[in-house]
């Protein structure tokens, strides 16, 4: 397996290849300086510094058994990972962006980190609750305090991220049969779907200009987010308007499951996969 790092840049089209190694890597977030990458690979996290391209690791103490949901702050102060190394389920920790041990943030597993709002207060992620074992989205101040639940077993909702502004969640969900593309306000309210096609969509990453929507789109019948599939990806309006397939690869788990676009919203980044 080789994992290809690449960067699409909006206004022209233009891809740039950033890193290829052996082996999977994944999960691509860049960070809110613009000059590195944040990538997770075998439990572990890296940093690609762009200006010489490389996989550096990020020391994250106890929690070395990380998986591909994490994040760096908007302040560029801490780093927010999802991990399992106490045995309990997937938590949500934070350490300082210079590496650290792990501060967790979560309250009850299983919990993954998708998003942070753009005040850096809020976090939203997914989380299973209930004896249904349907996966559900949450939010939290990253601070501290008691969760809030904005879906409510209605299909299995996955991916959340915020809007430019911190207003609106956009997320996945399958409650129409098959994942599609939906958006809420932050409090869970005015829950919708963008647009409906047979495919299965997953991951939708708003720009941080508000200008564009970008997702993973997979074949119709693709059951949950595997790998190694031939996927799409989408570029719409925030409304799901102007759909055009700009990237077709093999994909899919690793792609772009957590916010991926550049401080500036000129270009995202995402991996593909040869074998």
């Amino acid at each position: 397996m080789i994992s290809i790092l690449e960067t699409f840049e909006v206004a022209t089209g233009s891809v740039r290849e950033i890193l290829r190694v052996d082996g999977r890597v994944e999960a691509p977030n860049w960070s809110p300086c613009g000059g590195w990458l944040l990538v997770n690979a075998a439990g572990r996290l890296y940093r690609v510094p762009l200006d010489r391209p490389r996989l550096e690791p990020v020391e994250t103490g106890a929690a070395t058994r990380c998986n591909n949901d994490h994040g760096i702050t908007p302040d560029g102060r801490w780093i927010i990972l999802s991990g399992h190394h106490e045995g309990q389920g997937s938590q949500i920790y934070r350490i300082p962006v210079a590496g650290g041990e792990p501060e967790r943030i979560s309250t009850r597993p299983p919990s993954w980190w998708h998003a942070i709002s753009a005040d850096g207060i809020w976090m939203a992620y997914p989380g299973v609750r209930d004896e249904k074992r349907m996966v559900d989205i949450f939010v939290r101040a990253v601070a501290g305090g008691e969760e809030k639940r904005l879906t409510w077993g209605e299909g299995h909702s996955d991916g959340p991220d915020f809007s430019h502004d911190g207003r609106r969640i956009y997320w996945n969900c399958d409650r129409g049969g098959h994942a599609q593309i939906w958006v809420m306000q932050a409090d869970g309210s005015d829950q919708r779907q963008l647009f409906a096609d047979d495919r299965v969509n997953w991951f939708p990453h708003p720009s941080p200009c508000g200008r564009w929507l970008v997702y993973l789109s997979y074949p119709p019948g693709t059951e949950g987010h595997p790998a190694d599939l031939p996927v799409h990806l989408v570029l719409s309006s925030p409304e799901g308007a102007a759909r055009r397939v700009i990237r077709e690869f093999t994909g899919g788990q690793g792609t772009m499951n957590v916010p991926n676009w550049a401080p500036d919203g000129h270009a995202f980044a995402c991996f593909r996969y040869e074998p």
